[in-house]
């Protein structure tokens, strides 16, 4: 697929995960847990695919993206225990602390992946500019 592809696949799931937080506001509690669980099972096996992917490209990609995308799983496993351990909270000023928290993390979350896609938009515009150099040094060579 080429990339510019894979980035108009990635606004199109940005518009959809943006349309889905906002219905969220409408729905009952139960139909929001179920969406908590779908998206959390959705988030999981997205990590996973990463990894695999991670794992099959390696020594193509950078040692850098690797290292990344091993952090990255890292952090998934330690935000789900975290998560895991305050959904058992019950006090209610614990339970303000952990929404405030969780609106947090969220807020943070949305930044970072903000920062992924600058980071994305970089990596295209210099693949592309790296095969440009590549194409005119066959062309000298040839």
């Amino acid at each position: 697929m080429a990339l510019s592809d894979q980035l108009s696949d990635l606004a199109a799931k940005a518009k959809q995960v943006e349309d889905s937080v906002a219905a969220a506001k409408h729905k009952s509690e139960a139909e929001l847990e179920a969406d908590v669980k779908s998206a959390r099972e959705s988030s999981q096996a997205q990590a996973d695919a990463l990894h695999k992917k991670a794992e099959e490209v390696k020594g193509r990609i950078s040692a850098w993206w690797y290292n990344v995308q091993r952090s990255w799983r890292e952090h998934v496993v330690a935000i789900r225990q975290g998560i895991d351990e305050r959904r058992a909270e019950h006090d209610l000023k614990a339970a303000q602390r952990a929404a405030v928290r969780a609106d947090e993390d969220a807020s943070f979350a949305i930044d970072f992946a903000d920062s992924a896609i600058e980071e994305a938009r970089y990596a295209v515009l210099h693949a592309e500019l790296v095969q440009r150099h590549a194409d005119e040094l066959a062309k000298a060579k040839a």
